[in-house]
């Protein structure tokens, strides 16, 4: 464990005694929230970030450790472990560097080489190796055995040749010399597949491009695997684009390595053709799959942090809160589904009504949601963005304009993954006689109350945040947004007395059997009164409790703390305090005047240090505070409802819908995002778009192109931005095409700036994620 110790602290910036503490905790079962949230004077403070890459960094080096260790042994069992050998091992800090030493050892199949040796020419490759003087074919014929399969000189020398090419190829420091110059000097480049080009004009940025395969940005490197996936295009790694030919200087740096004399030498154009033949045969290949492979890898990592921040941001966005809402999903043909839920969520009523077009029936649609918003005292109409939602939008502004005294208010809410919720097995034991049309409507109200509490039973990647999610590692992703979904729910605290199962299911300590087991608890019981009667819960014990009971709130119970974010464990602590100001609990919450002379450290000991005790007044102050911001929507402009609306120049109010690295798409009521670049989100230079924004802002943006017939939009934040002149637009995208760093192959095109690629419109993934909003 010490060297894995020493490498965790040194990654964390941390010291090795909380590395030590925290990784202790995990191992008894420890949850992330819980430790980052009741141990920090065990862990010295540390935050749930590093929490989570200590998590899944320990998972990756003690498989290392395992690995290394059986490696070790194997290659000792072969009699064949050096001290050097040994240290290396020892030394290796990645799977890569441990499976290059182990390749000589590595049992595998029978090879050319190993038939070559078993032949008897080992003493031939040897000597032609050690001593490039010698004539190979006066040598070679020293070595003609027809008995033993070698039939004439030629067949001697190509033994020979083989059994230098796999003792070339399995030298660890040799591939390490190359991976190292191809992650400095190769490019990635695709080239588009003949026959292809009309039906892959989503991939036409990459028909002749090349990039370092260093700096190839995650959204482009799965946009070209897919592309490669689909038939496409062809990839393939240059080693050194800069230099005349990469792949000779690879067989050249081979060469080197052995120093093996490429000329003047009688066996000079034997050896010669050994380094190009390791390079052709053995290497090249297999460097290129391994670079495309650590590649997807990369970018895949990039596009899962994507989807995560994404995904945090929109599961903390704003609750509008306990109030009646109803629920509209939008349809045309198969008409809209209504459903009215009460400041519980629980369901009053629902309908489906047929104001669009075949039917028409605009003035009875009207009719039938006024009676419904009078019937129920309606506050809230959140309805959803897909299909007839901006037509449906007029519709209920109509209706708020002719019933002032409703005081109602509409939102045009996100339904990415509803319809998989409703045809989800919760959605059916949840409404099992409510058609699965319908529980889509519900799904739109109650994601209005509180996103968070709704979008828990929506399995993460269908929320539709992602980018390019379908096409990395499902179980990485699923692992990451799980951790993700964990820490939201934890962050805002739940209420154990009208959560559902799915949202219990993602608090510290619980699973879906406990969850389910709560609320069976609490249907047969009724509410829980106080924290500790969830000991009484089925299968519920004190390690569970321990995790959870500080993030279960019960609103109106026999203690006041249980309501807050105050662990069970540290109510000693609090009474304390109150024994000290002389006040009882419910005079002390939400004091600020009794609380402003509390001294912390009058309240320390042996087992709440200073965090935690000023963690406890924090929460005295504001008891159960939500951390999640004001409720606030935007204001879609009337008479813009579709993209041939939009004329360039016109300022708009819209929401952002994603974040991905090369900018924002922001949601303005025409069922098409657009796109605002990195570079003209603001005036100063920034790296990550969400320095400036993120999902579910409300944002002003200014209209800078429409390409109608491509569904393609191109905003600016900066509103001050000139329009591009008439004509100028195409021609400025034709002209920057390529990305930063990138080159036009055989055109000799310079280098672009990265503000040259403003008209860049991220094409693959826009169509993309246009689908998967559809």
């Amino acid at each position: 464990m010490g060297n894995l110790t020493t490498l965790l602290a040194q990654e964390l910036q941390a010291q090795e005694q909380q590395v030590i503490a925290a990784t202790k905790l995990l191992d008894e079962g420890a949850t992330v929230p819980f430790i980052a949230r009741y141990r920090k004077e065990v862990t010295g403070g540390l935050d749930d970030t590093q929490l989570r890459t200590l998590e899944q960094r320990l998972g990756y080096l003690r498989e290392l450790e395992e690995r290394r260790q059986f490696i070790t042994k194997t290659i000792a069992e072969q009699d064949k472990l050096t001290g050097e050998l040994q240290a290396d091992i020892a030394a290796a800090t990645t799977k890569t560097e441990l499976e290059d030493l182990y390749l000589p050892y590595k049992p595998k199949r029978r090879t050319k080489g190993q038939i070559a040796i078993e032949a008897g020419l080992a003493p031939l490759a040897d000597a032609l190796f050690e001593n490039p003087d010698l004539d190979p074919q006066s040598q070679a014929s020293e070595y003609v055995d027809a008995d033993k399969g070698v039939a004439d000189n030629k067949a001697a020398l190509d033994g020979a040749r083989a059994i230098l090419m796999e003792r070339f190829a399995e030298d660890a420091k040799l591939l390490a010399k190359l991976r190292a110059h191809i992650k400095q000097h190769g490019h990635i480049e695709s080239k588009v597949i003949a026959g292809q080009e009309q039906s892959g004009t989503k991939y036409q940025d990459y028909f002749e491009h090349s990039e370092g395969v260093a700096s190839v940005p995650s959204h482009r490197a799965l946009a070209m695997l897919r592309a490669r996936n689909e038939g496409v295009l062809a990839l393939s790694i240059n080693p050194d684009a800069e230099s005349a030919d990469g792949h000779a200087l690879c067989v050249s740096m081979i060469a080197e390595h052995f120093n093996l004399p490429l000329e003047g030498k009688a066996a000079s154009t034997w050896l010669a053709q050994v380094a190009q033949w390791t390079w052709k045969v053995k290497l090249s290949l297999h460097l290129e799959n391994e670079f495309l492979a650590a590649m997807r890898e990369h970018a895949e990592t990039g596009a899962i942090d994507v989807f995560a921040k994404n995904l945090k941001d929109l599961l903390m966005a704003a609750p509008a809160g306990a109030k009646v809402t109803l629920g509209l999903d939008p349809g045309l043909r198969t008409g809209c589904k209504m459903a009215v839920v009460d400041s519980t969520g629980k369901v009053l009523a629902t309908a489906t009504i047929f104001p669009h077009a075949p039917q028409n029936q605009w003035d009875k649609s009207l009719r039938t949601i006024e009676q419904l918003c009078r019937q129920h005292k309606v506050e809230l109409i959140a309805i959803g963005n897909g299909t007839a939602s901006r037509e449906s939008d007029k519709l209920i502004a109509e209706l708020i304009k002719a019933q002032p005294e409703l005081k109602l208010n509409k939102v045009m809410v996100s339904e990415a993954g509803a319809s998989v919720y409703s045809a989800s097995e919760f959605a059916a034991q949840e409404f099992p006689d409510l058609d699965v049309s319908l529980r889509g409507a519900v799904s739109i109200a109650r994601r209005l109350q509180d996103p968070l509490a709704e979008l828990v039973k929506i399995e993460p990647k269908s929320i539709g945040v992602g980018q390019y999610q379908h096409d990395v590692s499902q179980s990485q992703l699923g692992q990451t947004l799980t951790s993700v979904v964990e820490d939201c729910v934890n962050a805002v605290g739940v209420d154990v007395n009208t959560a559902s199962a799915p949202l219990l299911t993602r608090v510290s300590g619980l699973n879906k059997t406990l969850a389910q087991n709560i609320v069976q608890y609490r249907d047969q019981h009724g509410a829980f009164a106080s924290r500790s009667e969830l000991k009484k819960v089925e299968r519920l014990g004190p390690k569970a409790f321990e995790q959870s009971a500080g993030f279960l709130r019960i609103v109106g119970g026999k203690d006041a703390l249980d309501a807050s974010a105050v662990h069970p464990e540290a109510y000693p602590v609090v009474k304390a305090i109150c024994a000290k100001t002389g006040k009882p609990i419910d005079a002390l919450i939400a004091n600020a005047e009794a609380l402003k002379d509390v001294n912390p450290q009058e309240y320390i000991d042996d087992k709440f240090g200073l965090p935690t005790v000023t963690d406890i007044i924090a929460e005295l102050h504001k008891p159960g505070r939500d951390p999640r911001p004001e409720f606030k929507t935007a204001a879609f402009k009337a008479g813009v409802d579709t993209i041939a609306d939009l004329k360039p120049g016109m300022v708009l109010e819209g929401v952002v819908s994603n974040v991905a690295n090369f900018g924002a798409f922001v949601d303005v009521g025409v069922h098409q995002d657009g796109l605002v670049h990195i570079s003209a989100l603001t005036d100063k230079f920034i790296s990550d778009p969400r320095e400036v924004v993120k999902a579910g802002d409300i944002v002003k943006v200014k209209v800078m192109e429409v390409d109608v017939p491509r569904k393609r939009i191109s905003f600016t934040m900066r509103l001050n931005d000139e329009l591009p002149a008439a004509g100028a637009a195409k021609a400025e995208r034709k002209q920057t095409r390529k990305p930063q760093g990138t080159t036009n192959k055989g055109k000799g095109a310079p280098r672009k700036p990265k503000e040259a690629n403003n008209a860049a419109m991220g094409n693959a993934f826009a169509e993309a994620f246009a689908k998967l909003k559809k």
